[in-house]
């Protein structure tokens, strides 16, 4: 794989850019892999790019029924954040975060990391009370955070209107090494690795069955033909349960929708990104200018990635009262993404029933942050079979014992 480079650039436009190759290979199927990963996401490419920089295992397939990255990783408002109430969470979340720092010098891919800080915003005495609580846990495990004062938040946000009628600002959670990316590229990034270690991505191949034999996975069938495999790892977010029902087993988790929308773009007017968790909104402006907007899942379950004008109007009109300053803007496009929950509103990072196969799942509205820590985890657990640090509360087991990581009750909002 040619590297990328400043030099790079400059010879290329030189030359009329005729000397570009493909960022990764089309291969056809092998008929076996050790390792096949169903869902060419972010969190299966970054599974894929661990096994093979962690473990050295690089006769892996990775194998979407789409396009690569055409799923939730595309369809999301690319917030990136650590602070977290519970340990387990925390931990991965702040991997995930770390990783994030270095992750375009490591895949040599600019991935727009932007560590421009998060805060989230206490409108009411309960959430001032929350908030606090959750500094004063973050401080624990080494997530640096801290809750700023109105004043402060004023300073950060000009924009914003601290002294609305029905939802004032009494503080806030700041993060300031939390930020965003830039979604696409995160895929790219890794899917370009990946090929460059001989590792196979194979677009628009659907899985339609899985072949067992002694409680174990021993291939998969798909839509180009079957393929082998010592090992399989399902990776496929809102489509879990869905995979899992081939596969013989069921999952605690349901699918749902979640919308965001963005306005036409505008002058710089914020520069960092804001959660307001009491009207369920969240905001950022992108780099080409638009305000990025995102609200709650829909509340029955569905296997939709459109919008509706009902949670358009239910964000929008509670932001509008905190941002004046956007009332007159023009709706440009709104997406859905096809989103897993579980009940305590945390993943799965799993073995199952089949000894051989693997779950990384459940991560409900806050799957883009957690791309790279995901990964990290997955790769380990399919690699020895058994869970590392980062995973070992994650699993199915913890459904069957009681032993929640309640993230639900401890954020206020699943984001």
């Amino acid at each position: 794989m040619r590297r990328y480079s400043a030099f790079a650039i400059a010879r290329e436009g030189a030359r009329y850019h005729t000397g570009w190759e493909r960022a990764w290979r089309s291969p056809q199927p092998k008929k076996k892999y050790d390792v096949v990963i169903v869902g060419a996401g972010g969190h299966g490419l970054a599974t894929a790019f661990y096994l093979g920089k962690n473990f050295g295992i690089t006769n892996v397939a990775i194998i979407e029924k789409g396009w690569l990255g055409g799923g939730n990783t595309g369809r999301n408002t690319t917030i990136i954040r650590s602070n977290y109430l519970q340990d387990p969470s925390a931990a991965i979340y702040e991997k995930a975060r770390s990783l994030y720092e270095t992750m375009s010098q490591d895949l040599n891919y600019n991935v727009m990391f932007s560590p421009r800080g998060v805060m989230m915003l206490a409108q009411t005495h309960h959430e001032v009370r929350g908030y606090q609580r959750t500094a004063h846990a973050n401080a624990l495990q080494g997530v640096s955070t801290e809750f700023i004062s109105p004043q402060r938040v004023k300073e950060l946000v000009p924009i914003m209107d601290i002294n609305g009628p029905r939802y004032p600002v009494l503080g806030a959670l700041w993060q300031p090494r939390g930020g965003t990316a830039r979604h696409d590229a995160v895929a790219w990034g890794y899917a370009r690795a990946c090929s460059d270690m001989g590792m196979d991505i194979i677009q628009k191949c659907e899985v339609t069955g899985v072949n067992q034999a002694g409680g174990k996975v021993t291939g998969v069938q798909t839509t180009l033909g079957e393929i082998g495999c010592d090992k399989l790892a399902i990776v496929v977010a809102g489509n879990s349960g869905d995979l899992a029902n081939k596969a013989g087993f069921r999952l605690p988790m349901e699918s749902v929708a979640l919308q965001a929308l963005v306005s036409e773009p505008i002058k710089p007017t914020i520069d960092v990104v804001v959660m307001a968790n009491t009207v369920h909104g969240y905001m950022s402006q992108s780099d080409k200018g638009e305000l990025v907007i995102g609200g709650g899942t829909d509340g029955f379950n569905n296997y939709t990635q459109r919008g509706s004008f009902h949670h358009v109007e239910e964000t929008v009109r509670a932001l509008v009262e905190t941002f004046p300053i956007i009332s007159r803007l023009r709706m440009m496009r709104q997406w859905g993404g096809i989103v897993d929950v579980t009940g305590d509103r945390s993943p799965v990072i799993s073995k199952t029933p089949l000894g051989n196969t693997f779950i990384n799942a459940g991560w409900g509205t806050g799957g883009f942050k957690s791309i790279p820590g995901s990964g990290w985890a997955m790769a380990e657990l399919v690699a020895k079979g058994e869970p590392g640090p980062l995973a070992a509360e994650f699993g199915l087991d913890r459904f069957r014992e009681g032993r929640f990581i309640d993230e639900s009750v401890a954020a206020g909002v699943a984001h």
